[in-house]
């Protein structure tokens, strides 16, 4: 059987208009497209239609992959793929299959030799490391962390010595709710000598990006709110 092709198409951070940061390339492919592995089916039109599809939604082809989406799903989608026809995934924002179930999708694409080609755009992570002055050549991206309280300050810990031990930054993200509640645990659990960056909205209007010593951030504290937020520790670092 010929298989067509995965294009996994970044989306952008925030509202606004795709074409600020999106490539052409990216754009261009669209329209070419029939069939989309979504996160979400409501965002998944909202950002083809502001993409350059808007009255041409009805003629394509959606499936969702989120977390409620079982093995034997992930399996079935290798049919998409039949007589050639290609399938582009999408993220609820930013690149797919990091920190994205979509990776479900690639890895089920390898396993039976389809083609898997990235488009280029935003990446959060890679955008909130670059504006953060902090280690960018040894780093590493941890996800979630646990989110009660003595589990969470016992895991900031952790990864404040082994930032410490290979003088590498950590990357973490968290749900936007509780984005206030982990910089609360963050200033009372950290030691005052390692840097945090807060890189939030980034790409947007508001965008808020600004490294400081925990002891500093303490001094000065901020309220990030329900916005999509980077955070980035990095202990004994030998920046002021």
């Amino acid at each position: 059987m010929t298989y067509g092709k995965l294009y996994l198409i970044p989306t952008p951070l925030g509202e606004g208009n795709p074409g600020d940061v999106l490539p052409a390339s990216v754009l261009e492919l669209l329209p070419s497209l029939k069939c989309f592995v979504v996160e979400q089916m409501r965002t998944a039109r909202r950002f083809l239609s502001s993409a350059g599809l808007r009255g041409h939604i009805a003629e394509l082809e959606f499936h969702e992959l989120n977390e409620h989406t079982r093995p034997e799903e992930v399996e079935g989608f290798l049919n998409l793929f039949a007589e050639g026809r290609n399938v582009g995934l999408l993220s609820e924002a930013g690149l797919p299959a990091v920190a994205d179930p979509g990776a479900l999708l690639v890895a089920l694409c390898h396993r039976h030799g389809i083609g898997v080609v990235p488009m280029v755009g935003p990446s959060s992570l890679m955008m909130a490391l670059m504006a953060s002055g902090l280690n960018g050549q040894s780093f590493a991206f941890v996800g979630y962390i646990p989110a009660k309280t003595d589990e969470r300050r016992a895991a900031l810990k952790a990864l404040e010595k082994r930032s410490a031990a290979a003088r590498q930054t950590q990357i973490l993200i968290e749900t936007p709710y509780r984005n206030d509640s982990l910089l609360a645990d963050m200033l009372q659990t950290l030691s005052g000598n390692v840097l945090l960056c807060i890189a939030a909205n980034l790409t947007c209007p508001d965008e808020y990006i600004c490294t400081r010593s925990v002891a500093r951030w303490k001094e000065r504290p901020v309220t990030i709110g329900k916005r999509p937020c980077v955070f980035l520790i990095l202990s004994e670092a030998k920046i002021p």
